[in-house]
């Protein structure tokens, strides 16, 4: 039987969303944080912002605090996610 274990790569994104940006940390399975930059709030921009995270195989998850101006982005992250995993 083989006993090793797959290690599984995750990175946090928190978003800071605001009408024209979003202000994006990013953090990595050793806790190590660090400030990303902003892009902008649009949800092509998140897209590709996701491809460039998840092009070596990471798992990507978001938070972000609710609010007026993340309730679209938050569906939209909804959508993908159920897309790909459903």
């Amino acid at each position: 039987m083989n006993s090793s274990l797959t290690v599984r790569k995750v990175k946090y994104v928190g978003l800071d969303v605001h009408a024209e940006t979003i202000a994006v940390a990013i953090a990595d399975s050793t806790g190590e944080v660090r400030f990303h930059g902003n892009i902008p709030a649009h949800t092509h921009a998140l897209d590709k912002f996701h491809r460039r995270l998840a092009e070596d195989g990471a798992e990507v998850r978001y938070v972000y605090e609710a609010g007026p101006t993340g309730f679209a982005l938050c569906r939209h992250l909804r959508k993908r996610a159920s897309a790909v995993n459903g």
